[in-house]
């Protein structure tokens, strides 16, 4: 069986790019195989690997609960925290140039980690979210202090009209002086879906600008539904 290190690579990064430009989110299918999406999701109980569990409602969030991973991080999702970022900060620098923006990313994700650690940010980030019947997740963006990356991650862990129905994952696009789009995915077990953190560039008649993004879960109509977030930049401590 191939490494996730050997999966990650085969990816056809040049179609994941090609989509991130024109749509904001890329789906890559079948990442994880059956026990690993099994084996995350038998770990949502094991208190040692989380270092805060957030109940949506609380908080109006949602309806639903997710936790945060402590560090050090189960390997499998360090693997893919640090092989996956690599290529997308390729796209990222591209998103930043045409927008005429300042930063860069390198393509090392330590590199970014340092950077997130000298403002502060040294909270890991990647978590794992589990949805009832009547769960959802409101539209939001995930940005945890001045340094963000931006793209994220998420990996779908159940089989959709099997394990759960309903439960879509929502990306809007908030065009200046327009309406919103919404585009509604509904990935399968093992899936990764790649999509856009804050904004993405879009091209205008007098060249590019800002599109804000948000992403959500709609209502979950009957069974359990697990995912787990890969974002690249840490939290404020």
């Amino acid at each position: 069986m191939e490494t996730i290190k050997q999966r990650i690579e085969a990816i056809d990064w040049q179609n994941v790019s090609s989509s991130m430009h024109e749509h904001s989110f890329a789906l890559v299918p079948k990442l994880l195989t059956d026990a690993e999406c099994d084996e995350l999701i038998a770990d949502y109980d094991n208190p040692d690997l989380y270092r805060k569990k957030v109940v949506m409602e609380r908080y109006r969030f949602g309806l639903g609960e997710y936790k945060y991973f402590n560090y050090p991080l189960p390997d499998l999702l360090q693997t893919i925290r640090e092989n996956v970022y690599s290529p997308l900060s390729t796209i990222a620098n591209k998103w930043m140039n045409v927008l005429k923006m300042d930063t860069q990313f390198l393509n090392n994700f330590a590199d970014l980690q340092a950077l997130c650690h000298s403002q502060n940010q040294t909270k890991p980030t990647l978590l794992i979210l589990k949805y009832g019947k009547g769960g959802y997740n409101t539209l939001h963006q995930d940005l945890y202090g001045e340094v963000f990356f931006p793209m994220q991650v998420v990996l779908f862990l159940n089989e959709p009209n099997e394990d759960y129905k309903g439960g879509e994952f929502v990306l809007t696009q908030q065009t200046p002086r327009a309406q919103s789009k919404a585009m509604v995915l509904t990935p399968r077990k093992g899936d990764m879906l790649v999509f856009t953190t804050n904004f993405r560039p879009v091209k205008g008649g007098k060249g590019y600008y800002r599109v804000q993004m948000k992403h959500g879960v709609s209502e979950v109509l009957t069974g359990n539904r697990h995912t787990l977030g890969i974002i690249f930049h840490d939290a404020l401590s």
